[in-house]
């Protein structure tokens, strides 16, 4: 890592990966133990997956009215700095919460705090990373470091005190997210900086099938993912797989996404948004029908390294093909309306995955796997209704009209 000067620390890119180190940490914390946790307080699958689902139906009312409320505001990092407080402060609440209502209340407001202002932070660091001419994904790589240690933390606290650790690592993780959101840097264009030019300014100038398709097909593929957060160390403990081999499992997948993250530039960036996403909804289609076989634990690290492909590289294609037609007057909304979109399938899809795992257990991942299908083939019918030529000289467009780097640019 280069040595961090003063200038280096204070840039927006070092302001907004420190945020970002501390995104997902409670995403971490949850994905390793929480299913386990609540299976312990007497909680069924079909519990769990309520659980789970009701902050994405939360989600779906709020996402795109909140994306619109920060458009509007002088700036995106106030939206943050709110969402990120009521999720940190409510977390509190946890160490009290005994019963299935309790917990799902608690749980819904501190996963809706943060989720709300998700597209917010994404469409602001994108905006603010092409004005610079910096990279999204290398600031988007901290999330997944964070998330990873958080990962690794809670499976040697785990083990080494017990599972009751869970709950003061989540909320720990959550003050952190709140206080370093004090830290982020003004995201808008300043006097002396203009926004970049290019994109609908109103949203629905974009709503064709070739440009919802593909988020419709992101959003089939994502909403597999989502399983990985409610059922995934589930299943595993299932299979006799120990809790210390679980969190290395999953530690597995998250490193494979840090590395697709920081090589994005070098590589990915050649690909068109949706040749990207086209690509996830492949590779999640063939780890999916994998891990619907139970396989062994070798297997199994396998399989998780795939979580860079399935994840990562639909994750910056989707987040990416939303920057590249909407302008920055609408931002937040059409990152707001994308992340509705996903969270509509994705409670249909974590809900009914709940029942699944009752009657078919690892083998319920073969719907998963069909999930994938359908949203590869969503994709494949946008680019036969609109080719990727345009696409990439909509991007040149834009990539013409970027600010030359700065000195402290580089994270």
């Amino acid at each position: 890592m280069l040595p961090l000067s003063r200038d280096r620390v204070q840039s927006p890119e070092f302001r907004t990966s420190s945020y970002y180190f501390t995104l997902f940490m409670t995403a971490g914390v949850a994905n390793a133990y929480a299913g386990i946790w609540m299976k312990e307080r007497g909680m069924s699958a079909d519990q769990i997956g309520l659980i789970f689902t009701v902050p994405l139906f939360a989600l779906l009312i709020l996402n795109q009215l909140v994306g619109r409320l920060a458009d509007r505001a002088s700036d995106w990092r106030q939206t943050i700095i709110i969402g990120a407080g009521v999720s940190g402060i409510s977390a509190l609440a946890l160490f009290v919460a005994d019963g299935f209502w309790p917990i799902l209340l608690v749980w819904a407001v501190a996963n809706v705090g943060v989720g709300a202002v998700m597209p917010v932070t994404d469409a602001a660091t994108m905006r603010l990373s092409r004005r610079r001419n910096s990279e999204y994904a290398t600031i988007r790589a901290w999330g997944t470091a964070g998330y990873l240690l958080a990962i690794v933390v809670t499976g040697f606290a785990v083990a080494r005190f017990s599972p009751e650790a869970f709950i003061p690592l989540f909320v720990l993780a959550g003050i952190w997210r709140m206080g370093a959101a004090f830290y982020l840097p003004r995201f808008r264009a300043s006097e002396t900086s203009e926004a970049l030019a290019g994109g609908a300014k109103r949203l629905m100038s974009v709503m064709r099938p070739w440009f919802v398709l593909p988020l419709v097909g992101w959003s089939l593929v994502f909403s597999t993912h989502l399983l990985l957060n409610a059922f995934q160390s589930l299943l595993f403990a299932e299979q006799g797989i120990s809790t210390d081999v679980i969190g290395l499992l999953i530690a597995a997948g998250a490193l494979s996404e840090a590395v697709v993250f920081f090589v994005f530039r070098r590589y990915a960036s050649r690909f068109a948004a949706r040749h990207l996403l086209l690509i996830s909804a492949i590779v999640t289609l063939v780890r999916w029908t994998a891990m619907a076989f139970s396989p062994e634990v070798p297997i199994l690290f396998g399989l998780q390294l795939l979580h860079g492909l399935t994840f990562a590289l639909g994750f910056m294609g989707s987040v990416r093909f939303v920057a590249d037609w909407t302008s920055e007057d609408i931002a937040a909304e059409a990152q707001g309306f994308a992340m509705t979109m996903q969270g509509a399938i994705g409670v249909l899809v974590v809900y009914s995955f709940g029942w699944l795992v009752e009657f078919f257990g690892a083998h319920a991942y073969f719907a998963s796997a069909l999930i994938a299908a359908a949203g590869g083939l969503c994709v494949f019918v946008s680019l036969m209704l609109r080719g990727v030529r345009t696409e990439a000289a909509h991007k040149l467009s834009l990539d013409a009209a970027a600010v030359p780097p700065r000195p402290d640019s580089p994270v």
